[in-house]
C-alpha cells in the first residue's frame, strides 16, 4: 500500500500541495463542502489519477457516475505518476451541488506539484542500490528476506591512524569508504519547489552513536565527503543545487548488536512544506531505510585456514618451527608475535579470537579483544587491527574477570541441523560454571554480546570442573567428508583407562609413559592403573565431561558415530580442579585434514607411542594427518598445550548470515 496523506480543501481559495511520488492524497471532501451541498463531482488535469471509493468499489474517474453523494463513506484518492515539469502544474477540482442542483453553488481547486523523494540503499542485498523499494522500512531474515545491511566500520585502513576508523568524523581513504553502505537520495520535480520547501536527512537519538553518514559533495576528493549524521548529529538539511536529482551518502556502523541494540537502525528523509514565513514548515512526507549492522561472525575449525599466529617466547623456538612446518604443510601463513609484543604471554588463543563481518558489498575479518588483559593485551589493537582487518572488545566495568573471561573458552561449532531447525554458521559454545551459587562464568559483558549476534545461537557448558576452566580442554572438531562433515573429539579418561588395560593385558605392564621428557618421573602403566585416586578422579571428571556430551549430543543433535573419544587422563589440582595429566591431546591445531597435536609422551611399545598410535588410528581413516607436536616443557607444565598456544584466522563462510533465520 503507498503512503497516504490527508489533504483539506478550501472553497474560498486554490489549496496549492506537494504531491509525492508513489504516494497518495486523500481529498477532504466533506470538510471543504459548503452547507446544502449534498453531492459532487470531481475533475483533474492529465497528469493527475483520481479514484473514488464507494461500497468498497474503487472507479476511476471519469466513471459512469456523474456525481457523488456528499458522504463521509465516500473517498476520492488522488496520485500522480511523474514528477512535474513546473510548479502548481496540475489541478483537481471538486464541484458542490444542492439536491436537484444544476450548477455547482461552489467548487475547492487543488493545485499540485508532484516530487519524487526517495531514500534507497541496497535493500535486496545484491550488492548494488534498489530504486524505489517498497519494503525498505522493515528487515526480514531469510532467502527472500529484505533489508540493507551496515559493516561496523572499527578496522584502521590509515597504518598512520591512532584507532579504528569509525571513531572520527572524517573519511581517512577511499578504502575506508569502500567500508561503508552507498545511500542514495533520490529528488526530482521543479527546483523552486525544492527550493520553496525544506528537505531534512535524520535520525534518532538513540541511534546517533549507532550510525554515521557521509554525504559525497565530490568524487574526486576525500574532502568533499561531509561527515552530516551520527555522533551526536541527528538531522542534517540537504541543499539541493539545480538539476541535481540524487545526493550520495556512505553509511558506517558505530556499534555491534548488544544487549541494548538489536542491530536495527533508521535513516530517514522528511520534506517539510513551507506554510507562512511567521512559522515552521510541516512535515507531508518521509521516506525511510532500515539497516541491519552485520553481527561478528566465528569461525568453526571446518573452514579453511588463512594465518596461523602464535608468541615468539625465550623458551619455544623448537615449538613455532614445528607450527611453522604445519602450516607449510597446510598452505596457509604463519605470523609470529615477537616477545617485545607479548611481553612473554604465550597464550594466544586466550586473548583472541578471530571472526568477521558481511555485508553484500564487502567482508572483512575482525578480531575479539578478550577482557583478559595479560601480556598480549595490547597485540590485537596495536598488531591485528589494521586495513581491512577490524577491532571489538568487552571490557568488564568492575575488572573481576576470570580464567573463563579467556578466548580458549570460546569455541563454535560447525553448521548443524537440530530438530529441523538449521544452525548453517554453527553455534558458539561457552564454558561456565555447574548451577550452583559459588560458580563462575563469563562475564556478563561478553556473554551479552554473543547472544546479541543471533545468528550464532549459543550453548553453555560446564567447563569450571577444570582448574583453568576452558572448552577447548575437553573439547574440539575436526572436519570429515562423511555424516554431518565433522567429527566431535572428547577428551575421554574411560578411552584412556580402557586402551591401558588392554596394553597391560598384552603384556606391556611395564611400559613407561614420560620417556623422553627431562625431570619428568616415569610411571608405568600398571602403576597408573593401580592407582585408585587417579582412577576415582578420573571417573568423576568423565561425568563432568560426560553431562556436557548429554548436552552436545541434544543442542548439536549429535549421534554417537559423530564423536570420537580420545584417551585423556587428568589429575586433581588446587581444590580438585582437573588438569591434564599428559599433554592434553583434544587442545590441538586443525588447519584442515593437517592436525597440530599435542605429543602425549605415552607408552612405547614397539617403537610406536601408544597413545600417538591410537589417536592416528581414530582419525586417520577421516582422512586426517596427525602430526605430534612436543609442547611439553613449553606449554603442558604451563597448564596449556598447542591449541591454547596458537591461533588462526580462517575463511568466511560462503553461506551468507542474512539468509538464515535466527
Amino acid at each position: 500500500m503507498a503512503d497516504l496523506r490527508w489533504v483539506r480543501l478550501s472553497t474560498e481559495k486554490p489549496t496549492n500541495t506537494l504531491c509525492l511520488l508513489d504516494t497518495e492524497l486523500s481529498l477532504d471532501v466533506c470538510g471543504s463542502a459548503p452547507p446544502g451541498a449534498t453531492s459532487f463531482d470531481v475533475w483533474g488535469t492529465p497528469g493527475v489519477n483520481i479514484y473514488i471509493i464507494h461500497n468498497a468499489e474503487v472507479l476511476k474517474v471519469p466513471s459512469c457516475v456523474p456525481r457523488w453523494p456528499l458522504d463521509t463513506r465516500v473517498e476520492v484518492i488522488v496520485t500522480m505518476d511523474t514528477p512535474s515539469a513546473q510548479v502548481d502544474d496540475d489541478k483537481v477540482r471538486i464541484s458542490y451541488y444542492k439536491e436537484n442542483g444544476k450548477a455547482p453553488m461552489a467548487k475547492a481547486i487543488l493545485q499540485l506539484t508532484c516530487v519524487q523523494v526517495s531514500l534507497d540503499a541496497d535493500t535486496t542485498r545484491t550488492g548494488s542500490v534498489t530504486r524505489r523499494a517498497k519494503n525498505k522500512k522493515t528487515w526480514t531474515w531469510g532467502p527472500n528476506g529484505h533489508g540493507a545491511i551496515l559493516l561496523v566500520n572499527c578496522d584502521r585502513d590509515d597504518p598512520e591512524a591512532e584507532d579504528m576508523d569509525n571513531t572520527d568524523q572524517e573519511l581517512q581513504s577511499f578504502m575506508d569508504r569502500r567500508d561503508m553502505s552507498l545511500m542514495v537520495l533520490t529528488t526530482r520535480g521543479p527546483d523552486d519547489a525544492f527550493e520553496d520547501n525544506q528537505l531534512v536527512l535524520h535520525i534518532s537519538a538513540s541511534d546517533s552513536n549507532k550510525l554515521g553518514v557521509f554525504q559525497a559533495q565530490g568524487k574526486k576528493k576525500l574532502s568533499q565527503h561531509k561527515h552530516v549524521l551520527g555522533s551526536g548529529k541527528i538531522s542534517y538539511t540537504v541543499e539541493r543545487s539545480s538539476d541535481q536529482t540524487e545526493s550520495v551518502f556512505y553509511v558506517e556502523g558505530l556499534a555491534f548488536p548488544d544487549v541494548n541494540f538489536s542491530g536495527l537502525v533508521s535513516v530517514h528523509a522528511t520534506l517539510l512544506e513551507a506554510t507562512s514565513k511567521a512559522l515552521p514548515e510541516a512535515p507531508i512526507f518521509t521516506d525511510t531505510v532500515v539497516f541491519r549492522v552485520a553481527p561478528w561472525i566465528m569461525t568453526p575449525n571446518t573452514l579453511q585456514p588463512i594465518t596461523v599466529y602464535v608468541c615468539r617466547t625465550d623458551d619455544n623456538s623448537e615449538f613455532v618451527a614445528d607450527v611453522s612446518k604445519l602450516t607449510l604443510k597446510a598452505g596457509c601463513k604463519l605470523s609470529i608475535c615477537p616477545e617485545v609484543e607479548n611481553r612473554g604471554d604465550r597464550w594466544i588463543q586466550d586473548e583472541m579470537e578471530i571472526g568477521y563481518v558481511q555485508a553484500p558489498h564487502k567482508s572483512f575479518p575482525v578480531v575479539f579483544d578478550s577482557p583478559r588483559n595479560r601480556g598480549l593485551k595490547d597485540f590485537p589493537f596495536k598488531s591485528v587491527l589494521g586495513p581491512d582487518f577490524g577491532y571489538v572488545t568487552r571490557e568488564s566495568e568492575d575488572r573481576n574477570v576470570s580464567g573463563l573471561d579467556s578466548f580458549g573458552n570460546l569455541e563454535v561449532s560447525p553448521p548443524v541441523t537440530v530438530k529441523g531447525k538449521e544452525y548453517p554458521l554453527g553455534r558458539i559454545l561457552i564454558g561456565s560454571a555447574f548451577p550452583c551459587p559459588s560458580g563462575k562464568e563469563m562475564v556478563q559483558v561478553v556473554r551479552d554480546f554473543l547472544y546479541a549476534q543471533q545468528v550464532q545461537s549459543p550453548i553453555e557448558l560446564y567447563s569450571d570442573w577444570l582448574f583453568v576452566g576452558h572448552v577447548d580442554e575437553f573439547l574440539t572438531f575436526v572436519p570429515a567428508s562423511d555424516r554431518k562433515g565433522f567429527r566431535l573429539l572428547l577428551a575421554s579418561p574411560s578411552a584412556c583407562f580402557k586402551l591401558l588395560r588392554e596394553k597391560e593385558q598384552e603384556g606391556y605392564g611395564d611400559a613407561l609413559m614420560f620417556e623422553g621428557v627431562k625431570d619428568k618421573k616415569k610411571v608405568s602403566i600398571s602403576k597408573i592403573l593401580a592407582d585408585k585416586s587417579l582412577r576415582n578422579n578420573n571417573e568423576y571428571f568423565q561425568k563432568c565431561i560426560d553431562w556436557n556430551r548429554d548436552i552436545l549430543k541434544e543442542e548439536l543433535e549429535l549421534a554417537e558415530e559423530d564423536i570420537i573419544d580420545i584417551p585423556q587422563l587428568f589429575s586433581p589440582s588446587y581444590a580438585g580442579k582437573a588438569v591434564a595429566f599428559f599433554p592434553d591431546m583434544v587442545n590441538m591445531l586443525v588447519l584442515g585434514k593437517h592436525l597440530g597435536i599435542p605429543k602425549p609422551f605415552g607408552p612405547i611399545l614397539q617403537d610406536q607411542c601408544c597413545l600417538e598410535e591410537e589417536v592416528r588410528c581414530l582419525l586417520e581413516p577421516l582422512g586426517l594427518s596427525c602430526v605430534f607436536i612436543d609442547d611439553f616443557k613449553t606449554y603442558h607444565v604451563n597448564l596449556g598445550e598447542v591449541h591454547c598456544g596458537t591461533n588462526v584466522r580462517r575463511k568466511p563462510f560462503t553461506f551468507k548470515w542474512w539468509n538464515m533465520t535466527p
